[in-house]
């Protein structure tokens, strides 16, 4: 009999911890639900499979598999095409009514408007929105993670005014904090990490819309790294959406300025020192629940956090295998990894100590910076000797001279 080699993603793996949880009854239907992002339905299915099959019941049955309903990718292309050239500024509604009339395209509108946004060619609108409704805590620790930047003048005039970088579980209350110059990209980074490494992975991230969180031109650098960790990125409308997170920060800008004052700290290292040492211990066990909350972090299972952490671009190979970069030229060198091809790209990574890696498949390739652009190889004319028999050769009446 052949045996079949089964190969999870990340996020069955992750599924397959949050179904041990809810089978042991630690977790409920509708956390396991929000956690994963299905319904509820769809857990019942995947807890019924998983009873019945083991871990092959988790791994999606359509893998491998093209898509019964997808339109051909010729046919999206179409509708981009014709949209930039004629309908730049149709709404999505009026764009698919054109579409039929006069290009005999019949879609859904809501399928076209998916296609706009996917390009970038419009964006989402806010709809007006009623009362809100207080939301309830997630059941369960890892379950979602609230993060924000909070600028403010933490040290009161004592050193100039910096961000607090603010993690709060929505579970239990229980805080990461972190000071840095401003809420940037690599500290965002930095911090994520750190809390990584301390609780391990969670499910969902809710932030803000800010710049360094969520572009829908291209993915940031802080998407890449939620990615690669499998955690859904949820994204606030308002400050009001994330309160747990801002009723929080104005918590902090009372009780923590105070706390610096008394100890007379005013630079960012000894604020980051006293919040490890001394403030974040106090304060959760002050203000993080106290009952028994399943905790579903997800381990880190020996991912490289430096190639999950970092900035990442792509770069084409250029045929004398060299890549520009900020106007300066990298060249590859030869190594036991096998170069890729010229006009393939390659990914470039800097890691948030500074140094510098480039990856093709994963695999890292030797380099060295070039002080100049490189020259290009002349070629070389070569003249047959006198003696060469093409010398004595004849071309109808001619002789080669």
């Amino acid at each position: 009999m052949e045996n079949n080699l089964l190969t999870m993603s990340r996020k069955e793996i992750n599924r397959l911890k949050v179904l041990e949880n809810l089978i042991q009854k630690e977790i409920t239907v509708k956390s396991a639900s929000e956690a994963l992002g299905l319904s509820e339905r769809q857990i019942y299915r995947i807890k019924a499979r998983y009873s019945n099959q083991g871990t092959e019941g988790i791994i999606h049955r359509s893998r491998g598999k093209p898509s019964n309903r997808g339109y051909p990718i010729e046919l999206k292309n179409e509708v981009i095409r014709l949209y930039r050239k004629y309908y730049k500024d149709f709404g999505p509604t009026l764009f698919t009514e054109k579409l039929q009339e006069r290009h005999k395209i019949k879609l859904d509108h809501e399928t076209v408007r998916r296609y706009l946004r996917a390009k970038g060619e419009i964006t989402a609108t806010r709809r007006s929105r009623g009362h809100r409704k207080k939301r309830e805590r997630k059941s369960a620790i890892g379950e979602m993670l609230q993060f924000d930047g909070s600028p403010h003048d933490w040290f009161e005039g004592r050193a100039e005014a910096c961000s607090l970088l603010h993690a709060i579980d929505d579970a239990s209350g229980r805080v990461y904090l972190r000071f840095a110059k401003s809420e940037n990209t690599k500290d965002v980074l930095f911090a994520l990490r750190q809390y990584v490494e301390l609780n391990g992975v969670p499910h969902s991230i809710y932030t803000d819309r800010y710049g360094i969180y969520y572009s829908e031109q291209k993915k940031t650098d802080y998407q890449k790294a939620m990615e690669k960790l499998s955690i859904r990125c949820i994204y606030a409308n308002s400050p009001q959406a994330k309160g747990r997170v801002e009723r929080g920060n104005r918590t902090l800008q009372d009780r923590l300025v105070k706390e610096m004052r008394l100890k007379g700290i005013s630079t960012i290292e000894a604020a980051n020192k006293f919040l490890e040492d001394e403030f974040m211990v106090d304060y959760n066990k002050r203000f993080a629940l106290k009952e028994k909350l399943p905790d579903i972090h997800n381990e880190i299972n020996g991912l490289d956090l430096d190639n999950v952490f970092c900035f990442e671009q792509e770069r084409q190979l250029r045929n004398d295998y060299t890549i520009t970069l900020n106007g300066r030229y990298i060249q590859l060198e030869k190594s036991e990894v096998s170069l890729p091809m010229p006009k393939q790209n390659v990914t470039l990574r800097k890691y948030l100590d500074g140094s510098f890696h480039i990856f093709y498949e994963e695999e890292e390739l030797t380099f060295r910076l070039l002080k100049e652009k490189p020259k290009m190889k002349q070629k070389v004319k070569s003249h047959p000797p006198s003696e060469h028999p093409w010398r004595n050769m004849k071309f109808g009446k001619a002789r080669y001279q």
